[in-house]
């Protein structure tokens, strides 16, 4: 059982340049870039937009409230249980209160920053049967 457990695991591993439109269950090792505050503490929660990434790509992260303060330029994070969700079309990567951040050793890739998977516009399209 353990061993199908970390089988699992192992398969929802990703690198930015295989992240796709509502995609969710992911885990990757990102360095922050660069972090902007879009929503300073207010009425609302705290929100700040990260740029992360690692060897294949970037892509904007965004972090809520506490999230904020791991986001710190330089430093290597593990997100655990993270999300693709859209916004005006682009994709961004996100953890909600299912997933978790983890600071961790400094990883030893230079990121990509020539490949931002939050440029690429996406359009929604109805399927009819």
């Amino acid at each position: 059982m353990a061993e199908s457990s970390k089988e699992l695991e192992k398969s929802l591993v990703k690198k930015v340049c295989e992240l796709r439109p509502l995609a969710s269950g992911l885990t990757l090792t990102v360095k922050v870039v660069d972090t902007k505050m879009v929503a300073p503490k207010g009425r609302h929660a705290r929100i700040a937009e990260s740029l992360v990434g690692d060897e294949t790509g970037i892509i904007v992260f965004v972090a809520r409230n506490n999230q904020v303060d791991q986001m710190k330029e330089g430093s290597t994070v593990i997100l655990r249980n993270a999300n693709i969700e859209m916004f005006r079309g682009s994709m961004r990567l996100a953890v909600d209160s299912c997933g978790r951040i983890e600071a961790t050793e400094p990883a030893s890739f230079t990121v990509k920053e020539d490949c931002n998977l939050s440029l690429i516009e996406f359009e929604s399209v109805k399927v009819v049967k």
